[in-house]
């Protein structure tokens, strides 16, 4: 038998990192925001008692991790479309690692509020660069595919991270869990360093601030890009403004413990991690886009119940995380379609589109704390806050859906740069 041996194919490159690869390296690098938030919502009374401060102040301490979050990924968006996706991890990781430090270090609360905005600036990389490095290499299901893998990971982190946090509070008190966080910055800079490859070829006249603005201009402009991410702001928005209001009502007024409250969140996370491993069950069926109403009923059930029991029972670990499992369950299968459509059409300003998709999913965060803040009573914020995010959210896709979708009409190609 004579062996002819075939020529590489010239139409399918194969991509520098697998699914997998890219799978595993953004749920670490979009986990380490949402891991560091839930660690220290624990400590929050402990460390309102140790500061001799108020409520409203140690509040504080989140919400400048909220805005440091979401102004850092417009400046980590456009530099990692300019100097590559692995130099800016690097840099903004190292940024978080000596934030933590400095939180570690704090000797008053103002400064563990300077800290967890720095914290916040450093951790906003993981969102900005695990959606820019997806579009990079993969399109379409492969992207949603991998983007709901990413999401599999990122419930796993917050699942547990409040019982963490909650058990090394106990044990240490509420300084060991920025030991825990310097580790962590730590392990993905290795990780970065080890197993990351350059997916954009180095181009500084991507970070020119005419450039930058272009590229913002023609997000803002796109109805497509704004509406994916409204929905994406109001429905994940929603699970952000929650830990700013959630251990305040569950250990102030149901009266849980802090290590109690740790097992409470599993509620939340471990829903969300259910509905992230259905949704991939279901995804070749229903497609990842099929999904999102589907998400939306269950999310929108979630905000009804909450809106309902909040007002007609005392708050309990049932009342209070039961509808907020059926909320975070939904949103399980909202998001790899919709995070994919904020990038799928923009292949060459990816890193700016998920860093404004990511600053708008923040910013809605951190709107939502605010508005909690300005409630003042937390009961009160959580029975009208995140009901009104759910509604939005459904709203926002009865508008998208009749939108036509810009990479099914057009050949998109993937340019799959040299390792580095």
């Amino acid at each position: 038998m004579n062996m002819i041996s075939q020529p590489p194919a010239k139409t399918r490159a194969a991509p520098i990192m697998s699914e997998r690869r890219v799978a595993l390296l953004g749920g670490m690098l979009i986990a380490i925001g949402p891991v560091s938030m839930a660690l220290y919502t624990p400590a929050l009374p402990e460390i309102m008692d140790a500061f001799g401060t108020t409520a409203a102040a140690v509040k504080l301490t989140l919400t400048a991790y909220f805005a440091g979050f979401a102004l850092a990924q417009l400046v980590a968006g456009p530099l990692s479309d300019g100097f590559g996706r692995k130099p800016v991890t690097l840099a903004f990781m190292g940024l978080y690692v000596a934030a933590s430090v400095l939180a570690l270090a704090a000797p008053d609360i103002d400064t563990l509020i300077a800290a967890r905005f720095l914290q916040g600036a450093g951790a906003a990389v993981g969102v900005a660069i695990s959606r820019a490095i997806v579009r990079d290499l993969f399109t379409h299901e492969k992207s949603a595919r991998i983007m709901n893998m990413m999401g599999i990971i990122l419930a796993i982190g917050p699942a547990f991270s409040p019982v963490l946090g909650g058990l090394v509070m106990q044990a240490f008190g509420w300084h060991a869990i920025f030991l825990v966080m310097v580790a962590g910055g730590l392990a993905i800079v290795l990780g970065t360093l080890i197993f990351m490859r350059e997916t954009v070829q180095r181009d500084l006249s991507r970070i020119r601030p005419l450039a930058i603005a272009r590229a913002y201009g023609q997000l803002l402009s796109s109805r497509y890009f704004m509406l994916s991410t409204a929905l994406i702001g109001c429905s994940m928005g929603a699970i952000y403004t929650l830990a700013s209001i959630l251990p305040f009502v569950l250990i102030e007024n149901a009266g849980l413990s802090a290590t109690q409250f740790g097992f409470a969140m599993l509620f939340q996370s471990g829903a969300y991690l259910v509905g992230s491993i259905v949704a991939r069950m279901l995804m070749g069926r229903f497609g990842s886009r099929g999904l999102v109403p589907i998400g939306l009923c269950f999310a929108g059930t979630g905000a009804i119940l909450l809106a309902v029991l909040t007002r007609m029972a005392e708050p309990s670990l049932i009342t209070v995380m039961g509808p907020v499992a059926v909320y975070a369950f939904g949103i399980a299968f909202i998001l790899p379609a919709m995070m994919t459509a904020t990038v799928a059409p923009f292949p060459h300003i990816a890193g700016a589109a998920s860093a404004l998709s990511g600053f708008f999913q923040m910013g809605s965060g951190l709107v939502g704390s605010l508005v909690a803040v300005l409630i003042g009573d937390p009961l009160v914020a959580l029975s009208w806050v995140i009901p009104v995010m759910g509604f939005l959210a459904v709203c926002l896709w009865l508008i998208f859906r009749t939108l036509p979708d810009p990479v099914s009409a057009r050949v998109v190609p993937v340019v799959t740069p040299p390792a580095t």
